[in-house]
């Protein structure tokens, strides 16, 4: 005779410090730093084989995306290092502007990019997995208690954070055909939404989109134009993570639409969910379909498109700039009609995907929901799109989840501390009704907030909050010293008229007629400290020993010295009013003087300080006023 004995479910768990729920960009910054500062952390995903999935383009970066990685690099995520690891190509955007507007951007191999990921976060320590699909919260007196999976276990936890993505009662639409999923080929996640919406959480519709996939094999690239990487791979992260080398890099092509294809397009607009009705959500503006490219831009006679690959050793490409959700015959014929397209075949056709997700009014600035003590929201799931808005939303929810957990204070980044702190207070104090997309106009502090000085900016932080190593503090300190120097150097070293007037005479700059101090001959326009080293090789020996970054990093001080002071000062100009802090669940109502907009939308965000109640939409300079004058009694 056999006797089974069986255990309760919820006993093959330990409570965990942290839960993080679903494993897309933002679950994994998530609970690799909860880990990595010492919580103990569950990672349950619906999917174990599609950890750190890149959903639409195999890339990273680009304009103030590519700032967001290096700061999430600084801190001490792990997005600038799998990119680094994963990249087949690197661009530096904007070097033509100046360095406030400098974005760096890698295409990925897709697969690489994933298995690095998870490569990553099995090595970290604290970091266990659970495969299932989590239906449901468990609340008690207002606070998360742990989570209830599809199979029926109870998983306890201090702290949960949700990071569902483009899961949460996901609708993909293609003409026509509409089906359940949150990624194609994958099931969405349902029990959540209305779970939350029962405990008084607002809720609403989003959609975005992807492109068709196309068998590289079959395009002709040499009616395309080539894009080259870059000459210098400088990549995101500020560890020395061993790069590939500028020869090795993949290249991309650029090809157009043109009136044939959108005329074609056209034909399938009566079959659009979109333009029918039965996709209900806004798409994102700043990364529209192509039929709303040819609807909204109706006077342009074509697009661009580029063409990526789609990693090191697959056939496979990605047409971006082709998102679509047109029939797929649709898609097919007008495809065709671009220059190297025209015997394309297609891996699968572009999709738009309907999602739930909650307005980030409902959240504090660590992150947490309002309604619900320890239970964070980040990524899509608040109303972003993107993996690097994503990432860094995962990665200071991963921090405060885990000091909740530990009965810490809570991390906040400031808009002049970095790009991360500006895409928080804007969805906090504005909310969002369409998929939020950072930019660089979006910081008004973008010089002091640069690519380059991510790491001179918040590694102490990290490290003093125990995320950042201490490899990492010591590589910021050195390269601080190292800056600091080379500056010293260009501030005292003499230069003799002969020694450089062949330079800048070929620079069209005035030839000198006395001896210059280096720096002040770099603060010339046009002239640039490497070649200025290389017209000068005293210059470089007083320097010494090259260092790419230090140098680059010297010379933008030196050049832009007097902007950055300028915005210094406004910024603390801006610290007067976020140092009047607002007493917590103030009354507005009874500040008749107040715009009825500006007391509803202060009532519903509830702002910690004057400078936030200014930042807020609907909320006037007149009603700041009022409210300066009110605490001021």
């Amino acid at each position: 005779m056999y006797y089974y004995a069986f255990v309760p479910l919820h006993t093959m768990f330990q409570e965990y410090d942290v839960i993080v729920v679903g494993a897309g960009h933002a679950g994994c910054e998530a609970a690799a730093a909860a880990a990595n500062m010492g919580s103990r952390v569950l990672l349950v995903t619906m999917n174990m084989q599609t950890i750190a999935q890149m959903s639409c383009n195999p890339a990273m970066g680009g304009i103030a995306k590519g700032q967001i990685v290096r700061e999430i690099d600084a801190l001490g995520g792990y997005s600038g290092i799998v990119s680094d690891k994963s990249m087949i190509q690197f661009r530096m955007l904007n070097k033509s502007k100046g360095p406030g507007m400098w974005s760096p951007r890698s295409q990925n191999d897709r697969m690489l990019f994933a298995s690095t990921w998870r490569d990553m976060l099995e090595a970290t320590p604290n970091v266990d997995f659970w495969q299932d699909m989590v239906k449901g919260l468990i609340v008690s007196r207002g606070t998360i208690k742990g989570v209830i999976t599809a199979m029926g276990q109870e998983i306890r936890g201090k702290s949960v954070v949700l990071t569902n993505g483009t899961f949460l009662n996901g609708v993909i639409h293609i003409g026509e055909k509409q089906f359940g999923g949150g990624r194609m080929g994958e099931s969405r996640a349902t029990g959540i939404t209305e779970q939350l919406v029962e405990l008084g959480f607002e809720s609403a519709r989003l959609k975005t989109g992807t492109p068709p996939r196309i068998d590289g094999r079959s395009l002709d690239y040499t009616k395309m134009e080539v894009q080259y990487g870059d000459e210098e791979v400088v990549g995101f992260s500020y560890m020395p993570i061993e790069k590939i080398k500028p020869q090795q890099q993949r290249c991309c092509w650029v090809t157009y639409t043109s009136d044939k294809v959108h005329d074609i397009l056209k034909t399938g607009f009566e079959k659009s969910p979109m333009y029918q009705g039965r996709i209900q959500g806004s798409g994102p503006r700043y990364c529209p379909s192509i039929e709303d490219k040819i609807s909204r831009f109706a006077e342009r006679d074509r697009h661009q498109l580029f063409v990526e690959p789609e990693g090191w050793n697959t056939v496979e490409i990605y047409v971006n700039g082709f998102s679509t959700s047109l029939p797929e015959d649709v898609q097919y014929k007008a495809l065709q009609m671009v220059p190297g397209f025209e015997n394309c075949k297609f891996f699968r056709p572009g999709y738009a995907i309907e999602y739930d997700y909650f307005p980030p009014t409902q959240l504090s600035f660590t992150l947490e929901t309002k309604l619900i003590k320890n239970l964070f929201f980040a990524g899509q799931i608040n109303g972003t799109t993107g993996y690097e808005e994503a990432a860094c939303q995962g990665l200071m929810a991963g921090i405060n989840a885990h000091r909740n957990a530990q009965e810490l204070e809570p991390i906040v980044l400031e808009r002049s501390d970095a790009y991360i702190g500006v895409l928080i207070d804007d969805l906090i104090n504005k909310g969002t009704d369409e998929p939020y997309r950072m930019f660089t106009s979006r910081a008004e502090f973008r010089t002091l907030l640069r690519q380059d000085n991510a790491d001179l900016r918040l590694t102490e932080l990290g490290h003093k909050i125990g995320l950042a190593t201490d490899e990492r503090l010591g590589l910021m300190q050195e390269k601080k010293a190292r800056v600091e120097k080379i500056k010293n150097t260009l501030a005292e070293f003499p230069i003799e008229p002969t020694a450089v007037n062949g330079y800048l005479e070929e620079k069209g700059s005035a030839q000198l007629i006395e001896r210059f101090r280096a720096q002040k001959i770099l603060l010339r326009p046009g002239i640039n400290l490497k070649e200025l080293m290389v017209a000068v090789p005293a210059l470089k020996e007083a320097i010494g020993e090259e260092d790419t970054l230090a140098i680059e990093q010297a010379e933008i001080q030196v050049k832009y010295d007097v902007y950055i002071e300028k915005e210094k000062e406004l910024v603390k100009k801006m610290a007067t009013l976020e140092n009047l802090n607002i007493p917590s669940s103030f009354n507005y109502d009874k500040l008749t003087a107040l715009s009825a907009e500006a007391r509803q939308k202060l009532t519903k965000i509830q702002p910690r300080t004057l400078g936030q109640a200014s930042r807020i939409s609907g909320v006037n300079p007149s009603d700041v006023q009022i409210l300066m004058v009110y605490m001021g009694r």
